[in-house]
């Protein structure tokens, strides 16, 4: 079975993920922070001995960020190929290109996605579809506005729209 490492510091937002993703056949497991997640990914508790398959974390949490996580996640060997889904309130570019650089396969802006979103990145990325297949926000509303644009005026009706 597919194990989702869940980093998530916001207990409803653990659950909501974790039901969700557990809908789809996935064994969640559940971190509260950076450091709880490495002591999982690393195998540092005696109790789990599973690495997981894909790590979907927050930045923004309690002890060690999700970012210092995905450093230390990405420079340590039998771990460090692990794909990572980073999820956060952080929509600036240069926080997308931290992400990017310390080496997050998916960036995700959570007041720009919802939850299905969140889950068909988890399966696109589980089953190593292009990212580039996937349309950022910004794409989207682009494309979105230019179809607008081309779309002629709506008129007032005439009397001659309502004679047979």
């Amino acid at each position: 079975m597919t194990k989702i490492l869940l980093v998530e510091d916001d207990k409803s937002l653990q659950e909501i993920y974790g039901v969700r993703l557990g809908s789809e056949g996935y064994n969640v497991l559940i971190a509260g922070d950076g450091e709880e997640a490495l002591n999982i990914a690393l195998n540092e508790k005696p109790t789990v001995r599973e690495k997981p398959d894909l790590i979907l974390s927050d930045v923004m949490m309690p002890k060690i960020s999700g970012f210092d996580m995905l450093d230390i996640l990405r420079s340590t060997p039998g771990i460090k190929d692990t794909k990572v889904i980073i999820m956060t309130a952080l929509s600036s570019d240069d926080q997308r290109e931290r992400g990017e650089k310390l080496g997050a396969n998916v960036y995700l802006v959570k007041s720009q996605v919802g939850i299905e979103d969140v889950v068909q990145a988890v399966k696109n990325l589980l089953e190593d579809k292009p990212a580039d297949n996937q349309l950022s926000v910004e794409e989207i509303s682009e494309a979105v506005d230019q179809e607008a644009i081309n779309q002629p005026l709506p008129t007032e009706p005439t009397e001659a729209d309502f004679e047979q």
